[in-house]
């Protein structure tokens, strides 16, 4: 199914500074922007040289023409990066800390020196993708770090538009790949037995609120929760997906103590565990908010669950 955006920005032409582009997020929304009948030009900044190649790959139609390599902490790159850009769409962040990043290098330092950075190049906009939850009070450490993120952003002179989203569903994307594999399993060990609610949003619709975001009218901040059109628990998400695919898995409940007992076991093994108690907290979230505010302030509609799992399925790998 294809996918309608709002016009991008009219008038001059406008250039739009996307962090984090080499991501599948990053790489839609370039495709989306670039397919915009529009003066609009956009620059693509990655880390790595590792990460501009997945930039470089996308089809010649949809490359952003301008890409560069920059440390998101650093406020002088940035600043040199983002000279005649109007906008900033900031797409970094992780829910699991590595050795090589951390929840504060990712979030907090990220956003505070891109503040110094708008300031200095004149960026007059900056939309930032959060999450549910976040919370400087927030006791889940990566929760209260966006959470920080979000409040430097704010106090920053620099108008801002948060977006905080919940799991997003995309072809390829790792949250959908997941839940294709517990629908395809005989058997899903479950914590609490997939009782988590769970809002997962369309990629195609948070591409379109990005966009709805760059083109709102000049006012003050904003700060937006935008979820699916439903919350349903995790069990009732793999068994729909289940039923599309004509699987059955059967479900095992697990306590959630166990579970977290194991998780603190391989971080005091693990110098890099697979998950932590912080990104463990973040998925057992609940996630249940009323989506049409957000949606009424874009001036977007949401896809319904049935076509994003379809379009998920059915285009496995699709980057667009």
């Amino acid at each position: 199914m294809s996918r309608c955006y709002a016009d991008p920005v009219s008038g001059e032409a406008q250039r739009i500074l996307i962090t984090g582009a080499n991501g599948r997020l990053g790489q839609r929304l370039i495709r989306a922007l670039r397919a915009a009948d529009s003066p609009l030009q956009v620059r693509a900044l990655v880390r790595s040289k590792r990460a501009a190649t997945a930039v470089e790959a996308l089809p010649a139609a949809s490359q952003s023409g301008d890409l560069r390599i920059v440390d998101y902490g650093d406020a002088d790159s940035l600043a040199e990066a983002a000279v005649d850009c109007q906008v900033a769409v900031h797409l970094v962040g992780v829910i699991r800390e590595s050795k090589a990043t951390s929840y504060t290098e990712a979030h907090e330092d990220t956003c505070r020196a891109l503040t110094l950075a708008a300031r200095t190049a004149g960026i007059e906009h900056v939309i930032y993708l959060s999450i549910f939850g976040a919370d400087p009070a927030s006791p889940n450490t990566c929760l209260a770090s966006k959470g920080r993120a979000e409040h430097l952003l704010r106090e920053s002179a620099v108008r801002t538009t948060i977006l905080r989203i919940p799991m997003v569903l995309g072809p390829g994307d790792p949250s959908t790949q997941g839940l294709i594999r517990q629908a395809r399993a005989r058997l899903v060990p479950l914590a609490r037995g997939g009782a988590t609610l769970q809002q997962p949003i369309d990629t195609r619709d948070v591409v379109a609120a990005i966009i709805a975001a760059v083109n709102r009218p000049a006012s003050g901040d904003l700060t937006l929760d935008l979820g699916g059109p439903e919350s349903l628990s995790h069990a009732a998400l793999i068994e729909r997906t289940a039923r599309i695919l004509g699987t059955q898995p059967s479900l095992l409940r697990i306590p959630a103590a166990p579970i977290r007992v194991t998780i603190r076991a391989l971080e005091s093994l693990l110098s890099e565990p697979p998950i932590t108690l912080a990104m463990f907290d973040v998925l057992e979230h609940d996630d249940d908010i009323d989506p049409t505010p957000a949606c009424t302030a874009l001036g977007i509609q949401l896809l319904p669950l049935g076509d994003t799992l379809r379009y998920c399925l059915f285009e496995e790998g699709d980057p667009a």
